[in-house]
């Protein structure tokens, strides 16, 4: 199924996103840091919000979405274990369920770490993973209410996911992400590919994101706690667990 994706860059580093599905006219944004140029993207192109989908209560994810369902009509969506500390929603969802929207059933997964209640959405026909704060580009958010563990949980989930997905994450956030990787790993061939290809994008000021999660898997040290390479790069002894190594790595990037 052909959907359109727009990647529009709001406030200073965050990202807001938009899929138009054209056979059905339907238009979904993903969490709106700021209302004005999401606006000026639909309405360059003549599409109208039905839904705006949220993936945690953060400000830089939420401060525009009143005025963009206002201006729009759009329909507000968001967990319900979050319920209270987002905009008012007219759906509240939980993990496990399923959105019909167009012609797409959206599987809302739960995505623990970076805050408790945050949720993704996983459109499988278009293959686009919307991860807001908890699976970055290159890295992962930071945790601001969950444990070490319920981010690995998260992580291990999406990492179950089709390699062709694309990540679609919250925020420009790539290159600086890569030179903590490379400050764990510095020889990476891999590591080093990604990097030069990331600065040359950046140079063009285009955005980073999205990024196919297979990409993910083998260079983000965020995704890679069961690989030797990595652990023995952390200092962590061979018994040590693959979250045992994620929560290293994660302490590491926290103080980087």
């Amino acid at each position: 199924m052909a959907v359109e994706l727009l990647i529009i860059p709001c406030l200073a580093d965050n990202y807001a996103y938009v899929v138009h599905e054209a056979a059905t006219d339907t238009t979904t944004v993903i969490d709106v840091p700021e209302a004005p140029p999401v606006l000026k993207a639909l309405n360059e192109r003549g599409w109208k919000a039905n839904l705006i989908l949220l993936t945690h209560h953060h400000a830089d994810h939420i401060d525009g979405v009143q005025a963009l369902s206002a201006a729009t009509g759009a329909k507000i969506v968001g967990a319900k274990a979050d319920a209270h500390r987002l905009p008012k929603l007219d759906q509240e969802v939980s993990p496990g369920e399923k959105l019909a929207i167009g012609m797409e059933h959206v599987e809302v997964l739960p995505a623990d770490g970076h805050t408790v209640g945050h949720i993704a959405y996983y459109f499988p026909e278009g293959g686009l993973l919307f991860s807001g704060d908890s699976l970055m580009s290159w890295g992962c958010g930071r945790l601001f209410e969950g444990s070490a563990q319920q981010m690995y949980d998260t992580l291990s989930r999406f990492s179950e996911l089709p390699d062709e997905t694309l990540v679609c994450s919250g925020h420009e956030y790539t290159e600086a992400n890569g030179r903590f990787a490379l400050s764990i790993e510095p020889e990476n061939p891999d590591l080093l590919a990604r990097m030069e290809n990331i600065r040359a994008i950046r140079a063009q000021a285009r955005p980073t994101v999205p990024v196919e999660l297979g990409l993910e898997k083998a260079t983000n040290p965020f995704l890679r706690g069961d690989d030797p390479q990595l652990r023995a790069a952390l200092g962590r002894p061979e018994s040590a667990t693959p979250v045992e190594v994620f929560t290293e790595a994660r302490a590491r990037k926290d103080r980087f």
